[in-house]
């Protein structure tokens, strides 16, 4: 019997960033601030690096791809006030209907 081969499961907004440590080629150098979905990222080492033999280049992994904050309240620190709870309708039928055999 055969093993099915092993598959690492990503979450589909996983992401990773690129980070060098010591030298590094100008390519890499260039994609540093950048964040990839984990499936999307180019393969190490870069194509066309020119310290492939010594390259020291990593991801960095992020559950999600966004960055920063996303709402107000995040930025803020502050929760925003609620709105105003609506009034319970006022009924405006009359007892009876419009039919005379209501």
């Amino acid at each position: 019997m055969q093993k099915k081969p092993y598959r690492i499961r990503v979450a589909p907004w996983s992401a990773v960033r690129l980070v060098t440590h010591g030298d590094a080629c100008t390519r890499a150098a260039a994609l540093q601030d950048k964040r990839f979905l984990a499936r999307d990222a180019p393969a190490l080492p870069l194509k066309g690096c020119t310290l492939a033999s010594a390259c020291n280049c990593m991801y960095k992994h992020y559950v999600d791809r966004r960055t920063g904050p996303r709402r107000d309240e995040e930025v803020t620190g502050r929760r925003m006030a609620k709105a105003p709870v609506a009034k319970a309708p006022v009924e405006r039928r009359s007892a009876r209907g419009r039919r005379g055999s209501d």
